[in-house]
């Protein structure tokens, strides 16, 4: 096992250097199409990184699935926002208690034969803008949801939605052109080539044997270890990325202390070591985008794309918990 899951990562290395990093340019500025370069981490494997070995994954650990998306985000963010959503598909179907779901769609999402996107936030406390509606063989969606990530790239769609009871109801939908999904583009200021849109649903039937979960929550849903490490992962391998281009010993240094402190059991020093990773990807694109002078300032320039993308990662995927420590940390009130 441990010689399988080296392999896995290695490459992952090769994908991320010769692949995905010299072509993250034209991917941020839209002169490259992304489809390709998924397909190249479909055929890698990629597509299973947690899945069951049974179903054609992987089969990762928590370690190894991190360090894969730490290499990819390093390389190439916007190919790795994508891809990743279907990573979470397969963990939900693996896990899940619907083994019709499970045995139609997992071995195809493993295999990248069909891929999947998430639309969850419509369903979180406080905000209810998926509702649920109750049928006699399904449910019908009314409401919105932003950041759906990779339409026009994926097939399937998990959507998490509120019934008129308050449970979520997560069900697994197509993605077809029907006047009951409305997708709006959203204008980012990065990854903006990620197909990143607003969705509206007006009434799209889901039927039962698409239900992969009915739940009752009691409370707002603290964020999980296997998240949290997933995002600071993100933020990690853009971080390294700015650091290795900087070619500073001391940042590198500190690069190797933060994945240590990724690698914790308790959330909230993991996503404190997110937050640290974030700063520093901001310091050493700043120092990039300085030391490139007037040529920075250009669009292409990979030092302004690093800043942008750390930016954004300071906002995505974040608690509120979370980007309190990224404000107190950028105004001098915390250290890294």
């Amino acid at each position: 096992m441990e010689s399988a899951l080296s392999t896995a990562v290695v490459r992952a290395e090769h994908i991320a250097e010769h692949v995905l990093f010299p072509t993250a340019t034209e991917i941020d500025l839209g002169t490259a199409e992304l489809a390709p370069r998924l397909d190249v981490l479909a055929k890698g494997g990629f597509y299973g990184l947690a899945g069951p070995v049974d179903a054609g994954g992987l089969g990762l650990d928590l370690d190894s699935a991190c360090r894969v998306i730490e290499l990819f985000s390093g390389a190439c963010l916007t190919t790795t926002l994508v891809w990743m959503q279907n990573n979470a598909t397969v963990l939900a179907l693996s896990y899940g208690d619907n083994a019709h779901a499970r045995d139609r769609w997992l071995a195809r999402l493993c295999s990248g034969e069909q891929r999947s996107g998430i639309a969850l936030s419509g369903a979180r406390l406080g905000a209810n803008r998926v509702r649920a509606q109750r049928t006699s063989d399904g449910y019908l969606l009314h409401g919105s949801v932003d950041w759906v990530t990779g339409w026009g790239l994926i097939d399937l769609l998990r959507v998490a939605a509120i019934d008129e009871g308050g449970r979520v109801v997560s069900a697994l939908v197509d993605t077809p052109a029907v006047p009951s999904v409305v997708a709006t583009p959203l204008e980012m200021e990065a990854v903006a080539r990620s197909r990143t849109v607003r969705l509206t649903f007006d009434g799209h039937f889901v039927p039962d044997d698409r239900v992969l979960a009915v739940r009752s929550v009691a409370g707002p849903v603290e964020p999980d270890i296997w998240t949290t490490r997933v995002n600071t992962a993100l933020r990690l391998g853009l971080a390294a990325r700015a650091v290795a281009l900087a070619e500073d010993k001391v940042q590198r240094d500190q690069i190797e202390d933060l994945r240590v402190r990724s690698r914790s059991a308790d959330v909230a020093a993991v996503r404190d070591a997110g937050v640290a990773a974030v700063d520093l990807a901001l310091r050493a694109s700043g120092c990039l985008f300085v030391a490139g002078g007037s040529r920075s300032m250009l669009a292409g320039s990979t030092a302004g794309r690093l800043a942008r993308e750390a930016l954004f990662l300071s906002v995505f995927g974040s608690s509120p918990a979370g980007r309190t420590e990224n404000t107190r940390l950028w105004r001098g009130q915390k250290k890294c």
